[in-house]
């Protein structure tokens, strides 16, 4: 994703320019500003001296800070087009010139540096929020059912999206067996046995969609599970468990999502047992 275009990225940014901000008010607190006729830009005199009895110590650790703070907004400056024209000099990025108020014939002064953060600011922050406005609805994968995720996660962080899915795929089957305590058959059959339309007979529950079993919705729901969850078991927890190339980010994601789905109706069927 384009920078300008990612919100949370914008944002951060401009918390970065606040901090260089605070750090750059707290070093110039242990100065006083020239105030004498040298202390325009371009003058002779550095725009601020040094107050009498600082500590150097402290003088050195507030001046790393801004440095530090200075490097991490490197990128603020083109992407939001916060340039200070300086006569002879062109266009002159104020985060990184700020250290030019301390030497001789600074380019800007203290109050150029703060105003550029101020301005900075607003324009990221304006960035963010129409960045915002134009991201398409999206549902993470943190917000897949637990089951599933708690297996994918660690896998998908890594990258490891074939993986992923076929851990997702394996917890499912799993948690169906013990709580139909059936593990004398293979998964694909599994499925089919536990949504088949056949009364339960001792050692073989079914999994029934909750409700009248005569109602037409109840009864689509069976019908629709008895064909969906051994298809999801095949088409998805099959190849990805007996595959061995890799998957793109987007197709594991469809594919979690999928079985989040099914884990979701499993988990609001009743065990129907004798």
């Amino acid at each position: 994703m384009d920078a300008e275009r990612n919100p949370d990225y914008l944002r951060q940014l401009a918390d970065a320019v606040r901090a260089f901000k605070v750090a750059l008010e707290e070093f110039l607190a242990l100065h006083v500003e020239n105030t004498g006729p040298m202390a325009m830009a371009g003058g002779l005199a550095p725009a601020i001296m040094q107050k009498d009895g600082v500590d150097a110590g402290e003088l050195e650790r507030l001046r790393s800070e801004v440095a530090l703070a200075s490097g991490r907004i490197a990128s603020v400056a083109p992407l939001v087009g916060m340039y200070i024209q300086v006569q002879g000099l062109g266009r002159i990025d104020p985060f990184a010139a700020w250290l030019s108020i301390t030497q001789p014939k600074p380019l800007l002064e203290p109050a150029n540096i703060l105003d550029a953060c101020d301005q900075a600011i607003g324009r990221l922050e304006g960035m963010a929020e129409k960045a915002q406005a134009e991201l398409p609805p999206t549902i993470g994968v943190t917000s897949m059912h637990p089951l599933i995720w708690g297996a994918a996660g660690p896998l998908w962080r890594d990258g490891h999206y074939r993986e992923a899915v076929a851990a997702a795929a394996e917890a499912l089957v799993s948690q169906v067996k013990v709580r139909t305590r059936r593990n004398d058959v293979a998964e694909t059959a599994l499925w089919q046995e536990v949504f088949s339309n056949r009364e339960p007979s001792p050692g073989k529950p079914r999994l029934r969609w909750p409700g009248v079993q005569t109602d037409r919705t109840v009864t689509s729901m069976n019908d629709g599970l008895r064909q969906f969850a051994p298809g999801s078991q095949l088409t998805i927890r099959n190849t990805a468990a007996h595959g061995t190339g890799s998957i793109s980010e987007q197709d594991g994601l469809e594919r979690l999502a999928v079985l989040s789905l099914l884990a979701r109706w499993v988990a609001e069927c009743e065990l129907h047992e004798v």
